[in-house]
Order: structure tokens, then sequence, then C-alpha cells
């Protein structure tokens, strides 16, 4: 698919309803024309659009709670930082922020959406979904846990590896004005101007039909854009939090990625089924057993213990790859522009316009440099 307080629907909200609703009809038409050639997409298709008029509906301005001397402390100084992330992303890091972000919507729910990552039994490469407008994609989005559930269900019924992982927050690529959301509000501040630089990302920037290139360039763009905002306000303490968790996150990343090697190299073998099952699983271990190695010296990766504590699998594995394949590379790219982002967008354009194989083979000479230089 395209990425408190309960507060009611004031009367600036529906009029903006009111539009979308013709929108969002407008486009359900069309793309149940699109689907019509495989009729069972078409339940899909009516969730995804009454997931996001639901959202729609429930919009607020931001301004008005921020006012509104009965909104709580905490929401009304989470608005207000992003209202000034807002501002940084547009003038300091020529984000393209339109009206985004401009409005809050309380959910009542972790998540906003929950994205189904499958793959093969023996295989590291996504199974993808393709739609209109975005292209194909490496997972698909239910509004409803319930309805991804049942989707991974009958996923692992055909064989496949299946993971479903809640997120908090997504993009529609300029398509609607993204409003503030509930389920990011509980992050850190940092954590959540790096979110808005990351969905405002997408926006300057989206190819069909290559979920890691888009996640990835979103990804660097967020790191690079918080390393400005916080320099920018001299936030020493946040810094050096930030950097903290990044150097956890990339321990976690480097993990992954050496037992996704071992992986890739079991796969391509020609090993009897079985055998090559029980080697699966003995990797498997093997990664789940460094980990615990990892977290004892270092207690702060305790933070990953969630994300272990599920049946480990390929699909799941796939869910970390999509989101941080090419960052290095597109860190790499940054640093050869000099720094200048509008002449890093201009180098990603240039590069987004390659044949895939190409893209992708100039991506890996990037990320080999930059790791060579770590």
């Amino acid at each position: 698919m395209l990425k408190l307080k309960v507060m009611s629907v004031n009367e600036k909200a529906r009029p903006v309803f009111s539009g979308a609703r013709k929108i969002l009809s407008s486009i359900f038409v069309l793309l149940c024309a699109l689907a019509c050639f495989q009729c069972r997409s078409l339940p899909y298709y009516e969730q995804a659009i009454e997931g996001q008029m639901q959202i729609l509906q429930k919009r607020q301005p931001i301004s008005d709670l921020i006012e509104d001397p009965e909104t709580p402390a905490e929401l009304r100084e989470k608005l207000l930082l992003i209202q000034s992330a807002r501002t940084f992303a547009e003038k300091q890091l020529q984000l393209p922020v339109n009206d985004h972000y401009l409005s809050y919507v309380e959910l009542n729910r972790p998540y906003v959406v929950w994205n189904v990552f499958a793959a093969p039994e023996f295989s590291l490469t996504p199974k993808t979904w393709c739609f209109p407008i975005v292209g194909c994609v490496a997972y698909r989005g239910y509004f409803s846990e319930q309805d991804a559930e049942r989707f991974g269900d009958s996923l692992k019924q055909e064989g496949y590896d299946v993971f479903i992982g809640g997120a908090i927050a997504y993009s529609t690529l300029g398509w609607f004005d993204d409003p503030v959301l509930s389920t990011f509000l509980y992050l850190s501040p940092p954590e959540i101007a790096a979110l808005i630089f990351h969905e405002l990302a997408h926006a300057i920037l989206y190819i069909q039909d290559d979920t890691a290139f888009n996640e990835s360039f979103a990804t660097a763009v967020a790191e690079e854009g918080l390393r400005r905002w916080q320099s920018s306000a001299n936030d020493l303490k946040g810094d050096e939090n930030w950097l903290l968790k990044g150097q956890r996150r990339q321990q976690f990343i480097s993990l992954v990625s050496k037992y996704r090697a071992k992986l890739q190299d079991l796969y391509a073998g020609k090993l009897p089924l079985t055998e090559k099952r029980n080697q699966k699983a003995a990797v498997f271990d093997q990664m789940r057993s460094a980990f615990s190695d990892l977290k004892s010296n270092h207690r702060a990766m305790a933070v990953y213990e969630a994300w272990f504590s599920n049946p480990l699998n390929n699909a799941q594995l796939i869910s970390v790859s999509t989101y941080h394949d090419w960052v290095s590379a597109f860190t790499k790219i940054l640093s050869e522009s000099g720094g200048d982002l509008n002449k890093f967008f201009r180098m990603c354009r240039q590069l987004s316009k390659k044949e895939p194989s190409e893209r992708h083979r100039i991506l890996t000479q990037y990320t080999d440099s930059q790791n060579a230089r770590q």
C-alpha cells in the first residue's frame, strides 16, 4: 500500500474530510478497475481506502490543539517540536513540507498499519506485491492487525516464511497531507524529528519497484537531517544519546547482515531439503546465541530483545534489510556531494533513473567503499 487524550473531530476538519471522501472514492473506482483482473484483491483495496478515510476523518489542526488550554502539556510540547522539525526540514533540508504534519490524529492503537513481509523457505528475496501508483513493494500493509494475521496465515499455508511488523507511520507520497499520528508521539524528540525527516524524504524521491532503495534513501536523509538538527540546536547531550542509539542500531544491523550472508550461502548450495532445513534452523540458533553474547557485553542492546523473541525466519531478516541495505551507500554519495543536499538529491535522482541491475551495482560499490573506510 502507499509507510493521549482522545480528541473529537472539530468543525474545521469536516470540510477537509468531505472533499477527501470524493477524492478517495474516485481513487477507489480507479483501483477497482485496475484490480478487476484479480478480484480477490478488491477486499485489500477496500480496507486500505477505508483505513485512510478514517485517518482523514479524525484529523485536527495542530494549531488549534496548541492553543487549546485543555490540551495535555506533554502533547502540546510534542506538537511544538513537530512544528519546529517541519520548519527545519523545509528551510535547512530542502524537503517538500507543503501541508504535511499540520494536523493530528489520535488512533488509540499502538500502530497505524501492520506490514506483512514474506519470503520463500530457502530464499532471502522478498515476495513483492504490485499496486497502482506506488509500483511493487516488499510488504503488504493492513490497517487491522487481525487482517494482517489472516493474510500472513494464508502465506504460511503456501510455504512462505512470514513476519508481521507494526508500523508507527507511513507516507502517502504526497497524495494526501500526512498528519501527525499518536502512534509515534511516545518517541524521544530526536526520534520524532528523524521520523518526520524520513517520511518527508519519500516525497522528494520515490521510485517504483525498489523498496530497499526508497527506504534506505529516506533513512540516510533522516540520519543526516537529525545530525544537522541537533548541531544547529547545540544539543550535545541529545546528539550523544542519538549516537549511542546509532551504535546499538549498527551493531544490530551488522549482526543481522552476518547471519543473512550465512543463509545466502546455505540457500545457494545443493544440499537435500531436509539437511538444508536443519542447517537453516542451526544458523538462526547461532544468530540468537550471538545476540545473547552481544547483549551480555552491551546491556543497552536489550532494546532488541523483542525482535529476537519472535521465531526467526527469512521474512524477518528482510524487514531489516529493506530499510538499511543501502544506507551506507547514500552516506557515501552525500560525502561525495560535499554535504550539499541539493547536489546529493540530484545525484540520487540520476541514480534512480538507471536500470535496477546497474543501480544496485553502483550502490554496492558505494557500500563497499564506505565500509572499507570504517
